[in-house]
């Protein structure tokens, strides 16, 4: 890996909870003195009504480093929602980024002069579930930010391997067009 971190992309998929708890995160990580850290200040300051862009937090007043600004990939409508998506999610997101730190994915070092942006996706699903697990949506979050920002910062999937798998890979909601399921 080059020392300087010009911006990198990655995301990841996981699944395999109760219904609405899977994650989708996408990540763009990048140095703040450049293209990056335009990016991110420009959507943390040019707020948009239903796509609230926040920082990820552990808890009130503790935020992450590499700084981290979560985007909802959904329209937050209700209350319920929103206080999933920036309670439990929020705070999976902030763990998941220490994670990849933890794991040496992003370089300690450089934890002050990255920026992460986290296209979130949280199923609208979660706010009508009387009983969510909220461990469970947690956990699945927290891996699938760690694994996002993973693939992120190792190139991967590598271009070889799209290469030589593409013709083998057909995508899930494709596919169940082409069974008539959708």
């Amino acid at each position: 890996m080059s020392d300087k971190i010009f911006m990198r992309v990655g995301e990841a998929l996981v699944a395999g909870g109760p219904p609405g708890t899977a994650a989708e995160p996408e990540v763009i990580i990048g140095e703040m003195d450049g293209p990056m850290g335009t990016a991110f200040g420009t959507l943390l300051g040019d707020q948009v009504k239903g796509h609230s862009r926040v920082l990820a937090i552990l808890n009130t007043d503790i935020m992450v480093r590499p700084a981290t600004i979560m985007v909802s990939k959904v329209t937050v409508k209700n209350e319920r929602y929103t206080n999933i998506l920036m309670g439990t999610v929020q705070a999976a997101i902030a763990n998941g980024v220490l994670d990849a730190v933890r794991n040496g994915d992003i370089p300690k070092e450089k934890a002050n002069d990255l920026g992460i942006i986290v296209s979130v996706w949280l199923n609208p699903i979660v706010a009508e579930q009387d009983d969510l697990d909220h461990k469970i949506l947690f956990d699945i979050h927290r891996k699938a930010t760690a694994n996002a920002i993973h693939k992120a910062m190792s190139n991967k999937p590598d271009i070889d391997w799209l290469l030589e798998n593409q013709d083998k890979i057909v995508h899930k909601y494709f596919q169940m067009g082409l069974d008539g399921k959708i």
